[in-house]
């Protein structure tokens, strides 16, 4: 898993790649509790995410718990349909906020 954070638009934008499974969540962890920790506008972009693990859904769910708590506003872009499923399964998307793109997470906060 590799990932990248950068700002746009005002949001902190945290983009992830590959697999999120057991070995790699804890870094994937990492990454978005700092995020959330150093923000209150965090997006999580998965189009290239290739397969997520119960692990990796922990670590999704913690930061959205942490990002609740703290006030902050944290939703996901872009989602590769593998991911989709794996959240649907878990009946995530009715939890999380889901956005198609950028733009319409931008224009949802307007």
């Amino acid at each position: 898993m590799e990932h990248h954070v950068r700002e746009e638009q005002g949001f902190h934008i945290v983009t992830l790649t590959g697999e999120i499974d057991l070995e790699t969540s804890p870094q994937a962890r990492k990454t978005l509790l700092d995020t959330v920790d150093q923000t209150t506008k965090v997006l999580i972009d998965m189009a290239s995410v290739t397969y997520i693990d119960s692990s990796g859904i922990a670590t999704l769910v913690e930061a959205f718990q942490r990002a609740k708590k703290k006030g902050a506003y944290l939703a996901f872009i872009c989602l590769n349909p593998a991911v989709v499923r794996v959240l649907t399964l878990a009946r995530l998307e009715k939890v999380f906020t889901i956005h198609q793109d950028l733009e319409s997470a931008a224009h949802a906060q307007r």
